[in-house]
């Protein structure tokens, strides 16, 4: 076997209104189901995206799971750190975002140089960790010194 691509994340959230406010309207996926009229073929509420490039038929669906369901665990734990999501292809395109993100709200972790990729951290409505990064032009990603090289902070 031989995997070929990452195809989607599937994330449990408390309330599937304020998550495709937050996946949709901030980070702009594109939002497949349900279609306007509310229908879809779950018997619970959910929500599934795209990106904007359409490349497959979903990278992301949302199940709510409601507002009792358990918090994520804080510290050291097994599962899920973050998800990784390629924004563009320069600092400016991560200097708009970080706009757009603290215009919205939305909660910035941290922002990392790791010197192949430029890196914010950011936790949606449910704290679940999200990387949105661009990769760093002219770095030769065969270079394995390059790809180890440790973290610094980085100021946009």
């Amino acid at each position: 076997m031989e995997v070929k691509e990452l195809g989607h994340i599937v994330l449990y959230v408390r309330d599937i209104g304020r998550s495709v406010a937050f996946y949709r309207d901030v980070l702009g996926w594109r939002q497949v189901l349900p279609k306007a009229d509310g229908a879809g073929p779950l018997p619970m509420p959910f929500a599934m995206f795209n990106a904007p490039s359409g490349r497959t038929h979903h990278e992301l669906l949302l199940i709510e799971v409601g507002p009792d369901a358990a918090a994520l665990p804080a510290g050291r734990r097994v599962g899920l750190y973050h998800f990784g999501l390629k924004i563009g292809t320069s600092d400016d395109e991560l200097r708009a975002a970080l706009t757009t993100l603290r215009e919205a709200g939305a909660t910035v972790l941290g922002a990392t140089d790791h010197v192949v990729t430029h890196s914010l951290y950011i936790a949606d409505p449910d704290g679940n960790e999200i990387e949105l990064y661009v990769d760093v032009p002219g770095m030769d990603w065969e270079d394995a010194e390059l790809l180890a090289s440790p973290p610094r902070a980085l100021r946009l």
